[in-house]
């Protein structure tokens, strides 16, 4: 069995990778279809983000789907052959977090492609994976493996959305539209937004946007004042969602957040400056969103139900052997969304 090996900066393999027994609580899955992320990306260029940073081969990847291949001696309510979805998240469960329900914060946290800690918490494009039962969630026969692939940024939006509060009528700015921005606008739809407006440097995601359900769209480097417009009278938008991790987006679209509203930060760009002033004269809510805990099992639900569409974000899937070239297509956000790759 074969997975995705990053072992340097644009030094990505297609290697041999350890197959596992699964333990009493441990589930063997078949992988079918892997997400390439944004984290992903920056562990293929960059090596890393910020001071996290490749220290040894690591396979990347943590947005997968596929089917369940043996179930340890323990586990009652999976079987071999299920269809699955898998949560990448793995929190220990003991500690002071954890206990408070906080499981996103647990400090021990194993996140499967991750070199956050080391040795290096190992991803899931592999051909096969073991995990452990809680982390495997089953997709019905209507939903596709694509679709199932596409639970974990679903999740993340899903949770930026639960850190804003109800939507219901409100006015919601988003800036930065790859595929968590353009799940934001789809969830946010969802939960009741009355406008959906959505900024980017790029037409191609802007129209991604617009398919997803977005109510106008803002190319901010070509027409930066159809944004700055909404400045009027001490802002128009009741919630931003930043998901670019851009500090120049930051500060034009917190200009234009009424008095009262909420700024929910997702994307990570490093350290930025902030306009603390107009926070602070127009009594703004700054909330930071990292990852996900339960939603999880909330977007495969709503999928499940058909009562959210995440097609709109999907672009193709290549198989895992062209990494090379799905990761480089993937950085090109001129032409793409999300790449997934496939693992028949």
């Amino acid at each position: 069995m074969h997975g995705v090996i990053i072992h340097a900066p644009k030094d990505l393999r297609i290697e041999p990778v350890e197959v596992k027994e699964p333990g009493p609580h441990d589930v063997r899955v078949r992988i079918e279809y892997g997400g390439i992320c944004g984290s992903d990306l920056h562990y293929y260029h960059d090596g890393g983000f910020g001071t996290v940073r490749i220290k040894e081969p690591m396979a990347l990847g943590h947005e997968t789907a596929g089917t369940i291949d043996a179930v340890g001696s323990e586990v009652t309510h999976l079987k071999t052959g299920m269809r699955v979805a898998l949560n990448p998240s793995l929190p220990c469960g003991e500690c002071k977090f954890c206990r408070a329900g906080q499981q996103t914060h647990c400090l021990n946290m194993h996140y499967f492609g991750s070199a956050m800690r080391f040795p290096h918490a190992q991803g899931m494009f592999r051909q096969i994976l073991l995990v452990s039962e809680s982390q495997v969630f089953p997709i019905p026969d209507s939903m596709s493996m694509s679709e199932a692939a596409t639970a974990e940024p679903l999740s993340v939006a899903l949770h930026a959305i639960r850190q804003a509060g109800s939507l219901v009528g409100q006015k919601v700015l988003i800036t930065g539209c790859g595929p968590i921005g353009a799940l934001i606008v789809i969830a946010a739809r969802y939960a009741g937004a009355s406008e959906i407006v959505v900024t980017d440097v790029s037409d191609f995601p802007l129209g991604i946007a617009r398919k997803a359900g977005a109510s106008a769209t803002i190319n901010v480097a070509n027409n930066p004042e159809q944004l700055t417009a909404y400045s009027a009278d001490k802002g128009y938008f009741d919630v931003l969602f930043e998901a670019s991790g851009n500090q120049s987006a930051f500060r034009s679209a917190v200009e234009t957040i009424r008095p009262h509203g909420c700024v929910i930060q997702l994307g990570l760009g490093g350290e930025m400056s902030i306009v603390m002033n107009t926070i602070v004269s127009k009594e703004l809510q700054l909330v930071g969103s990292f990852r996900f805990g339960e939603e999880f099992g909330y977007a495969i639900d709503l999928m499940s139900k058909k009562l959210i569409d995440i097609s709109p974000i999907i672009t193709t899937a290549l198989p895992f052997e062209k990494a090379v070239e799905a990761f480089d297509l993937a950085s090109d956000r001129a032409r793409v969304m999300k790449v997934q790759l496939t693992f028949d």
